[in-house]
């Protein structure tokens, strides 16, 4: 319906909303052209009869609007999925000491490219790569910005114009719809695919290979996993072939994992290290997932190789900033001591935690759920599991103990996450048979509080 023309001409004027004492107070917090142009969007919808065009309700209306703008769209979110790697929500939690490293080179000039004796021009790779050496055994390292752009910089260098041999096994989609054959087109070079889905043998490549073929691929499917009639050709043996036949072996290993997970309780999986050691010429990996650094794509492997790579123009384009480098090798100093990291590295307390310690947490949560509640929800403590996520070790979860909410009546399970996705902090959860679960795996102490503040402001308009 549209306004009349008596009622438009009411309509109070930009400058009258603005000596109002509710706007002259947020003119004090919020930027004074967001406010007006907040106002001037409310007077064109109330002039359109879209909203009601009274000063009071003009004025909150545009209030409203202009704090939701000036909310940064990046924030803090509190992850009670369980989801231990979760994409959505940013994935690796960054150790204390990473954070501060970031927060420290943000805050002024820094060493990113300078060598202090000299006082000359120097190379970003300085900062992470000896660590990179002494923790895996390669021989050279680089890094640039995610593991894809590894993957693509790697191939682009070793093999454009040439063939890339790979199994038809490991032609893996990651999220986004990013798939291997498409990165190898797009790199310059020509696929050639050996093989079959589920069984490729070592004289598959054997057979492939020929005077264009420039690189062998291995893709570690880390997000699925093949089960049943089953076989592919071990890194090793790759390696060696490659040598025989003088083509460069690549290892894109994907989560990056520099401690076994299986000492955490997971299943086994293959760390940088081992990689390195099969003989493969180049191994890629990502720096966030089972590293828990920042987001990073990692090259290592044999010097020339290496090296060959770190010289190709896309590397530049490639590259990471002083932020991602700082929380890297401070992530990466961590594991000089494997069990300090297991303790400091927030992805790996993650996935060792005891059943024992998430119980408690659970009833902890349970108990300050209930006070702050009031009754107005149903809570019980429930087994469910817990998945690593971030395409780290697929087909694996972990048992946990969750709070589990319920409303007597009048709000559906989908109504009660959504309400705590709008609190702030958000709050995300997972749902389950029409119930939210909260899941401690993922949670700190300090969010437990805030989580029930939060559910007692969905469910009871106040807390």
């Amino acid at each position: 319906m549209s306004a009349s023309p008596d009622s438009r001409r009411g309509l109070p004027s930009v400058s009258s909303l603005l000596v109002r004492a509710e706007i002259a107070a947020a003119l004090e917090r919020l930027p004074r052209g967001l406010v007006i142009d907040s106002l001037r969007a409310e007077l064109d919808a109330a002039r359109s009869g879209a909203n009601d065009g009274g000063a009071e309700e003009i004025a909150a209306r545009a209030l409203q609007r202009a704090e939701s703008a000036a909310r940064p769209s990046l924030q803090p979110a509190i992850n009670a999925t369980g989801v231990v790697l979760h994409t959505g929500l940013g994935r690796a939690v960054l150790p204390r000491e990473a954070a501060e490293a970031v927060a420290a080179v943000a805050r002024g000039h820094s060493t990113l490219e300078i060598e202090l004796e000299s006082g000359r021009r120097g190379s970003r790779r300085a900062h992470v790569e000896p660590l990179l050496r002494e923790l895996t055994g390669a021989e050279a390292a680089t890094v640039v910005n995610n593991n894809a752009g590894a993957v693509f910089l790697a191939v682009t260098a070793l093999a454009a114009g040439r063939e890339v041999v790979i199994s038809r096994g490991e032609l893996v989609e990651i999220g986004g719809s990013f798939r291997m054959p498409d990165i190898i087109r797009a790199s310059g070079a020509t696929l050639v695919e050996v093989g079959t889905t589920n069984r490729t043998r070592l004289r598959d490549f054997e057979e492939a290979l020929s005077e264009r073929t420039a690189l062998i691929l291995r893709c570690h499917p880390s997000n699925f996993r093949v089960v049943g009639f089953t076989e592919e050709v071990p890194a090793a043996d790759l390696a060696r072939l490659g040598r025989e036949r003088g083509i460069p072996v690549l290892d894109d290993l994907g989560s990056g994992a520099l401690i076994d997970t299986a000492t955490l309780g997971t299943g086994p999986t293959t760390t940088l290290r081992q990689a390195v050691e099969s003989g493969c010429d180049v191994v890629t990996a990502s720096g966030d997932k089972l590293l828990g650094g920042p987001q990073a794509g990692l090259i290592l492997g044999r010097r020339a190789c290496v090296d060959r790579i770190a010289r190709h123009p896309l590397a530049r384009a490639l590259r990471v900033d002083k932020l991602t480098l700082a929380g890297l090798e401070a992530t990466l100093r961590l594991y000089r001591d494997h069990e300090a990291a297991a303790r400091a590295v927030p992805t790996l307390r993650y996935l060792s935690r005891r059943l024992d310690e998430l119980e408690a947490m659970a009833a902890s949560l349970r108990n300050m759920a209930e006070e702050s509640c009031r009754g107005a929800v149903l809570l019980d403590l429930v087994d469910d599991r817990s998945q690593v996520g971030g395409g780290s070790l697929p087909g694996e979860d972990l048992p946990t103990v969750c709070l589990r909410v319920r409303i007597p009546a009048g709000m559906s399970a989908d109504r009660l996450a959504s309400r705590l996705r709008v609190h702030r902090p958000p709050v995300f959860a997972r749902i389950r048979d029409d119930a939210v679960l909260l899941d401690p795996r993922t949670l700190e102490e300090p969010d437990l509080p805030v989580i029930a503040q939060a559910l007692a402001q969905a469910v009871t308009g106040d807390g």
